[in-house]
């Protein structure tokens, strides 16, 4: 098998996923194609995760995005997380990842109710009247319109962690079966304010559905388009699926098997089997939970030694600060908003200079807005003091 070393790895990291000056892209839903989706649990990740690769990204084209043309559209999906997804990988995402967590979030929320005294069928029927409410409303509606409207879901009970409200967990439910979606953001670009609207009022006429197996395969062959090579592992955890779903998208692909530097076995698509080219030199500054850092289960060839600075105690990762392919650092914003780089290892005085200039560029960029955040990292929660 074909070797594909670190230094390679980095190499197709800068190029594949619009990092390198010379490679990056002219729209966000160019962003989100060399990505596969965006991640989009905190609303500033998706437009920072822009920004840091489309050179005159503004706020407005990601508005225009994902509100008036609606070529992107968030959805749960994989891992029961949040993303933004190209319009035309939704028939994908819906019979496959979405409807996995789906079932699994109908059987918790229906122990949980029943456990409280609730009906069997209690989500079928909260499910129903939110449906029904949102017919003639093709705006949409905030979720406390709806909890208000619909007193059946708008109840408390007791999980195996605490008391939750049932209304958020209801629409996360319908946002996994694609029967609404998180439509306009009433709130600022930092924020998440949606009106939950139908899925039929937003997007028109719905694609219709893969079936699960073609749906898997097209979110492997996707995967491995941007972040190839990537371990059977890999692809398993980004999926949050089952080793037999990947083995059988990866045999449905043709999927070439390679080595890795540390002796595993990675996967390429078979017309992906050549070098990147060089990116030349490169430094970045990317967010909480931005794709390139939160793309591989495995690592070490990205982050080194510095995988327990960068990351929560759950998995999530705080902000980075990148030179040639590896995270050196993270960054910060002081309380007037002014952006500073971080760093947890030395680097050459070039790439010193281009993280500050870049650091000056997202200052600007930022045009005081603070970003808020709930993936703070040990490396940035020591360099806020």
């Amino acid at each position: 098998m074909r070797l594909v070393t670190d230094d390679e790895r980095r190499a197709r990291l800068a190029v594949r996923h619009a990092l390198a000056p010379a490679f990056r892209v002219d729209s966000p839903e160019a962003v989100t194609r060399a990505l596969t989706v965006l991640h989009a649990t905190e609303p500033a990740t998706v437009y920072l995760t822009c920004r840091a690769r489309f050179d005159d990204c503004t706020v407005a084209d990601l508005d225009r995005a994902l509100y008036t043309d609606r070529s992107l559209v968030k959805q749960l999906a994989m891992r029961r997380t949040l993303f933004v997804f190209p319009r035309d990988l939704l028939p994908a995402a819906w019979p496959s990842a979405s409807a996995r967590v789906a079932g699994t979030e109908q059987a918790r929320m229906t122990r949980d109710v029943v456990r409280a005294g609730l009906p069997a069928d209690w989500l079928a029927r909260g499910r129903a009247e939110v449906l029904d409410l949102l017919a003639d409303k093709p705006e949409g509606l905030p979720a406390g319109e709806i909890r208000r409207a619909v007193p059946l879901i708008d109840v408390r009970v007791q999980t195996s962690a605490a008391e939750q409200w049932t209304a958020s967990r209801v629409l996360t439910h319908l946002g996994l079966t694609a029967d609404v979606v998180r439509g306009v953001n009433t709130g600022r670009w930092p924020v998440s304010r949606p009106r939950w609207t139908l899925m039929s009022h937003w997007l028109g006429a719905v694609p219709p559905s893969l079936d699960a197996a073609a749906g898997y395969r097209e979110l492997v062959q996707r995967w491995l388009a941007g972040f190839g090579p990537g371990t059977e592992d890999d692809i398993v955890w980004w999926l949050g699926s089952t080793k037999s779903v990947v083995r059988a998208a990866l045999a449905a692909l043709e999927a070439v098997p390679v080595t890795l530097s540390g002796g595993e076995t990675g996967w390429l698509l078979p017309d992906d089997v050549d070098e990147a080219p060089d990116p030349g030199p490169w430094v970045a500054l990317l967010p909480v939970l931005d794709p390139t850092v939160m793309g591989w289960r495995t690592r070490d060839f990205y982050l080194g030694p510095h995988r327990q600075h960068l990351f929560d105690r759950t998995g999530n990762a705080g902000t980075t600060a990148w030179v040639n392919g590896r995270v050196v650092g993270c960054w910060t914003q002081n309380p007037a908003g002014v952006v500073g780089v971080h760093l947890l290892e030395e680097v050459p005085p070039w790439a010193s200079r281009a993280l500050h200039d870049e650091a000056d560029r997202l200052t600007a960029w930022l045009a005081g807005v603070r970003v808020p955040t709930g993936y703070a990292s040990p490396a940035m929660r020591s360099a806020e003091g």
